[in-house]
């Protein structure tokens, strides 16, 4: 219960409160032909079977991230969607989730919905938490009321203020960045290079080795930093776009 335990908590609530919004989405377009009675049986039960899915996989994403090369790849591919939350692109495919009105029916169409979805969410989270199994599972629990009760009342705090999607971007880079910093072949090339670059990571004893300090944030700032530009440059690009026609 350290200080990297709550910042790495805070993180992962963050993330998946910016990256969930077609959750509550999903639930509701599958949920809307259910008779009154069931709605809410199905909303809950929904999103329970939605979270159980992405804490199964953020196991299995957190033990394959110890192999070289693939937090590399999880960097990279984190550093695309932090972009494409910064550019404002729309995920589409809502129009797809069929209306229905059996329970059970409604729950699957859900939980199958946001397992095809929900890596982005399970990637930034896995990577958040850095190889502690209970942040993400106690993150992820935490969140449950949050999806179901203040999905709407978050987005349209987002819409409100667009400075929320922005720090949450930056916030999505950072980890990439150390994301891909960390992963076994480059740690390896830095303790070749200067074994000070390299440290001993005494909170999870299982992943061995971090990178120091200076290269960490280095690499944190980057990644942040890079994600903003090419979201101001992108944006941009379309307004000169939009007024030139």
């Amino acid at each position: 219960m350290d200080n990297q335990f709550w910042i790495g908590l805070l993180q992962i609530i963050w993330i998946d409160l910016l990256l969930s919004g077609d959750n509550a989405v999903v639930i509701a377009l599958a949920c809307r032909g259910l008779p009154e009675k069931q709605r809410k049986m199905g909303v809950l039960l929904g999103a329970g079977a939605a979270v159980g899915l992405r804490i199964i996989f953020a196991l299995i994403i957190t033990y394959l991230l110890a192999i070289p090369f693939l937090k590399l790849v999880g960097g990279l591919l984190l550093l695309w969607i932090a972009a494409k939350l910064a550019i404002g692109e729309e995920e589409g495919g809502h129009g797809e989730i069929a209306e229905t009105d059996n329970l059970w029916a409604a729950v699957r169409t859900v939980a199958i919905a946001d397992a095809v979805m929900s890596l982005d969410n399970v990637l930034a989270i896995a990577a958040a938490s850095h190889g502690n199994v209970w942040l993400f599972v106690f993150g992820l629990a935490l969140t449950i009321p949050l999806i179901i009760f203040g999905s709407a009342l978050i987005l349209g705090i987002i819409e409100r203020f667009p400075l929320f999607v922005w720090a949450g971007a930056a916030l999505l880079g950072w980890i990439a960045g150390d994301m891909l910093l960390n992963d076994p072949f480059v740690l390896k090339q830095l303790q070749a290079f200067n074994p000070a670059l390299v440290v001993q990571d005494l909170v999870n004893p299982a992943v061995g080795w971090k990178a120091a300090p200076l290269p960490h944030y280095i690499a944190a700032v980057s990644g942040a930093v890079l994600v903003v530009a090419i979201g101001l440059i992108v944006r941009r690009r379309r307004t000169e776009a939009s007024a030139a026609h």
